[in-house]
Order: structure tokens, then C-alpha cells, then sequence
């Protein structure tokens, strides 16, 4: 049974780390509300891209000569982007990213496809490197707080990979935000690019809705090659997309960590202090027992 003095250095030592965690769900929490407000401000962003995308497209007519939008009958090879953080404690958020790429890698390798690593995060590097990968392409430090800059960097690599013919295929997977409690691992085809997304927005998912209008304004340059110009932007638009959706989940996700971890620290303690009265108890008990056996010795 642990001393009394053993007890105690220990409830201090969960008390001090319940501070540490209880501090870190606070500044967690002040984080994620930015991480929202970002996402919120990229949103309409993003579809009104789509939405000039698909106007551009719908008067380009023709767009499947662009590099971007080639789509190759034989995959021989697919590129795996996967987002992660660039620390840990953080409970799965990690880990449910990198057990979902590496499913499509084995997935990939039974199709007899070769397949390319890219990681956004340090906890993705790390793991590639442990198992003995060489990412394509790899970038840290801003996992948290990631700059349009950032996906500019990457999309500008993705596009290399594919147009060079390394990659036939391009997936991006990450973490999706949906609350404070829930993120979700998504997986997303980024290259080629689906043809179905080039589409007016009022027209996706409408095969029967007879031919497209053609918009009421004029086009300079030609629409193709603003189309052509526009492409890259778009894929930057979704890799930035994913990754603030990435930083709002890895934030969440290690508040409701750290929540649990002060949760639990109070428990210990809890746990602690009943065994540190006890054996105090225990201790006074048998110091009565030894006064009375030395009274009922001097009487005797």
C-alpha cells in the first residue's frame, strides 16, 4: 500500500496536470470559434467559385482538353493527400485520418496501382516516415492555421504530379467539421476533376433538363481559356476548404480531449483522496491500538 507522503505527491501531480488540460480546452475552445468564423467566411467563397466555374464551363462547351480535366482510362497510379495535425492531444483525430489513407492504399495496391504519398501535418510525416514512405511533397507548420498561401503551395504540386502524368488520380483525405462534438473523416477525388462540378449549379444532377442556356454576357478572353485559368483557382479553393475544415476538427477535437482528460484527472483525485483518508484513518487506528497496548502493559 502507497505511503501517506506517496498520496499526496500524487494528487498534487494530478492536480497540476487537471490545470495543464483545463487550460488547454480553454484556449482549444477560444480557437475554435475563429476556426468557425473562418470557415463561415470561406463558404460562400467557394460556391460562388463553383458557380462562375460552371457558367464558364456551360459556355466553353468543350473543356476536355484541359490538362486538369483529362481523365485517363488506365490508372496506374494514385496520389493520396492526407491531412493531419502538426501535434497530438487531440484523441483520434490523427490517427482515423491515417487508418482511412492507408485503407485506400491497400485498396489502391490490390487494384495493382502504385501509389503516391503527399502530407499536410507533421503527424502524417512522421508516420510515413516510420513506415519507411518518401512523401512527394510534404508541408508542416500550419495545420491549426493554415493560409490561402498554403493551399496555393500544395494545389501547385497536385497539379504537377497529375499533369506529368505521376499521378492518374489525386484524393485528398481529411477531417470535416460538422460541430464542436462531431468530424467526420471525408475522402475527395480533387483530380481529375469531376465534369459533373462544371456544370451550371441550377443544371447538376438534371440530365433530362434539354440543352444549356447559353449566359447573357460576352466573354475576354475566350471562355476555354478562362476556364483554363480558373481551374487551378478552384483546386486551391477546395484544398484550402479542406484544409480550415482540418484545423476547425483538430481544434474540436482537442478541447473535447482535453475536457476528458480534466474530467478524468478529477476522478483520480477523487480516486486519491479516498485512499489518503483511508490510510490516515488506517494509521491513527493503529497508533490508539499501540497507546492501548502499552496502558494495558504498564498496569499489568
Amino acid at each position: 500500500m502507497a505511503s501517506l507522503q506517496d498520496l499526496r505527491r500524487r494528487i498534487t501531480s494530478v492536480r497540476n496536470t487537471r490545470k495543464i488540460t483545463k487550460a488547454m480546452e480553454l484556449v482549444a475552445g477560444a480557437r475554435l470559434r475563429r476556426a468557425q468564423s473562418r470557415i463561415e467566411e470561406m463558404r460562400p467563397y467557394a460556391d460562388r467559385m463553383l458557380e462562375l466555374i460552371g457558367g464558364t464551363a456551360t459556355a466553353a462547351g468543350s473543356f476536355r482538353n484541359l490538362p486538369l480535366m483529362q481523365r485517363r482510362e488506365d490508372v496506374r497510379s494514385v496520389a493520396i493527400v492526407v491531412v493531419t495535425g502538426d501535434r497530438g492531444l487531440a484523441g483520434p483525430f490523427n490517427g482515423q485520418v491515417l487508418r482511412r489513407a492507408f485503407e485506400l492504399e491497400r485498396q489502391a495496391r490490390g487494384e495493382g496501382r502504385e501509389v503516391v504519398w503527399l502530407a499536410v501535418g507533421r503527424k502524417g510525416s512522421s508516420t510515413l516516415r516510420f513506415r519507411r514512405y518518401e512523401p512527394a511533397g510534404q508541408w508542416t507548420g500550419f495545420s491549426d492555421k493554415p493560409a490561402y498561401s498554403d493551399a496555393q503551395a500544395i494545389g501547385h504540386k497536385v497539379a504537377e504530379l497529375y499533369e506529368n502524368e505521376d499521378a492518374d488520380r489525386v484524393v485528398l483525405v481529411y477531417n470535416r467539421f460538422e460541430s464542436a462534438l462531431v468530424q467526420r473523416v471525408t475522402t475527395t477525388d480533387l483530380l481529375p476533376i469531376p465534369e459533373d462540378l462544371l456544370r451550371e449549379p441550377e443544371r447538376a444532377g438534371a440530365p433530362d433538363a434539354g440543352p444549356a442556356r447559353r449566359p447573357d454576357f460576352f466573354f475576354e478572353p475566350e471562355p476555354d481559356q478562362i476556364l483554363k485559368r480558373l481551374l487551378p483557382v478552384y483546386l486551391e479553393t477546395e484544398i484550402y476548404r479542406a484544409l480550415l475544415e482540418s484545423a476547425a476538427a483538430f481544434l474540436a477535437s482537442q478541447m473535447a480531449a482535453m475536457r476528458n482528460a480534466s474530467k478524468n484527472a478529477g476522478e483520480l483525485i477523487d480516486t486519491l483522496t479516498l485512499q489518503l483518508n483511508r490510510a490516515r484513518q488506517a494509521e491513527i487506528t493503529q497508533e490508539i491500538l499501540e497507546v492501548v497496548a502499552g496502558a494495558d502493559a504498564l498496569t499489568q
